[in-house]
């Protein structure tokens, strides 16, 4: 469970492989990640009139086909493969607790990622004009003031982060940060293996480490490949893909003095009283 662009392809990487990949060798390993880890919420989204349909011959497609027998896609692709998989079933959402089932806690793992608004802001802003779903045309700045303002899809980040965060001692429940993954990579799988009771050995944990690293996955380009049609082709070419840059503090080299000082009003206002803060730098 993420806000949009705060690493969610990357843990549903994780949490896949740690469950069921740790020795990079499960047959199903190459198939689509959104085949083998659904996007929950995803199905929203994908008959938006400006995006081409997905039909036979999509990797989507052709594992929804396998799995779901006899179902009709429009009754809901990532709702009915969520439903058809076997466990350990692992599913991504960017929607947040309170448009969730109440006692989600009490049937299943959370994993939930955070990550520093001035990052989020600049990495939504790319994926925004890159994918046609949303189409946004508007400058960085406009992007930002829509963010400060609530008004992206999704809606308010902090709310959806503060309900994650006041859940946070749950049993159920494990709140990282995308910075402290990314900067202790090992540490975090590590709380993850303990979590997630996958049992993995060191071994294994370097090796979903490394299979999971943004070099390896951006060398896959799995979600360019799967959506490319979904892609505006002139973002795509001139400003890179779904995987841009992974970074910690991009944020911070993109935006105006004035962006950020707004940014930091903005979280300074938003979450001083529920504790959580950012780290801008690796």
């Amino acid at each position: 469970m993420t806000w949009p662009k705060c690493g969610t392809t990357w843990m549903q990487e994780i949490v896949w492989t740690m469950r069921n990949n740790p020795d990079l060798d499960h047959p199903l390993a190459s198939q689509s990640v959104m085949a083998r880890s659904p996007f929950l919420d995803y199905d929203m989204l994908a008959f938006s009139k400006n995006v081409p349909p997905i039909d036979d011959g999509h990797p989507v497609i052709e594992a929804f086909k396998e799995k779901c027998p006899g179902k009709d896609p429009k009754d809901g692709i990532m709702l009915q493969l969520s439903e058809a998989l076997p466990d350990p079933r692992t599913i991504k959402t960017h929607l947040p607790f309170s448009l969730l089932t109440p006692d989600l806690l009490d049937t299943a793992k959370v994993v939930y990622v955070a990550r520093s608004p001035k990052d989020v802001v600049v990495s939504y802003h790319h994926h925004s004009r890159l994918v046609l779903v949303q189409g946004y045309t508007g400058s960085l700045d406009q992007f930002v003031q829509y963010f400060l303002d609530d008004n992206l899809v999704y809606g308010p980040y902090w709310l959806h982060m503060k309900e994650a965060w006041e859940k946070r001692d749950h049993p159920n429940m494990h709140f990282v940060f995308f910075e402290d993954v990314k900067t202790n990579t090992m540490l975090k799988l590590r709380k993850l293996n303990k979590f997630l009771d996958t049992n993995l050995t060191e071994e294994q944990l370097q090796k979903v480490a490394h299979y999971t690293s943004f070099s390896e996955m951006k060398s896959r380009e799995e979600i360019k490949l799967e959506f490319e049609s979904s892609l505006n082709k002139l973002v795509l070419s001139s400003d890179g893909g779904f995987f841009r840059k992974g970074e910690v503090g991009d944020g911070q080299k993109r935006l105006s003095p004035e962006q950020q000082a707004n940014v930091d009003q903005w979280t300074k206002k938003h979450t001083q009283d529920f504790g959580a803060s950012f780290k801008y730098s690796s």
